[in-house]
């Protein structure tokens, strides 16, 4: 019997818990970076939206400054900057033209809050202020709550 024993090849239990511990600690290892990878996404997603939003609003202040904005459809307050966002999205009529130049397709998600939901500053407005005033909107923030990868700077003060 014994010589039958010793012909068998396999592995014993301590190899497979050794090896188990070491699998383990590897996978634990890859989460963390895999959480980073998918903040850092965000991250530079959320740029690219407060960019293009921006953007938007820039060439929009642009479009009126040039008088591509009907005076009617302006607030008296408004120093060339859009009444909100939809604006841009829904585009405006430049006088005597059939056109409507439009400066978004649509309004971009926030990658951290899954919503279109974004913090607006007016000119008006204090710097500093959390809450919009509604003259026109000069500046837009994310909402979120958090810090960035960076460690020292908050989403809301991108």
């Amino acid at each position: 019997m014994r010589g039958n024993r010793r012909s068998q090849r396999g592995f014993t239990l301590l190899e497979l818990i050794i090896t188990l511990a070491i699998v383990a600690i590897l996978a634990g290892g890859t989460i963390p970076i895999a959480r980073n990878m998918i903040k850092r996404e965000r991250e530079m997603e959320l740029r690219r939206n407060l960019r293009q939003l921006r953007m938007a609003i820039d060439s929009y202040k642009i479009a009126c400054e040039n008088g591509q904005v009907s005076p009617l459809d302006r607030k008296v307050d408004d120093e060339c900057y859009p009444p909100d966002l939809e604006v841009l999205v829904e585009g405006i009529r430049p006088p005597n033209k059939d056109t409507t130049i439009r400066f978004l397709r649509r309004i971009p998600k926030d990658p951290f809050t899954g919503e279109s939901n974004w913090g607006m500053r007016s000119v008006q407005d204090d710097p500093s202020a959390t809450s919009w005033g509604g003259q026109n909107v000069f500046d837009v923030y994310s909402i979120a709550i958090g810090q960035a990868l960076d460690g020292k700077s908050q989403y809301k003060d991108w």
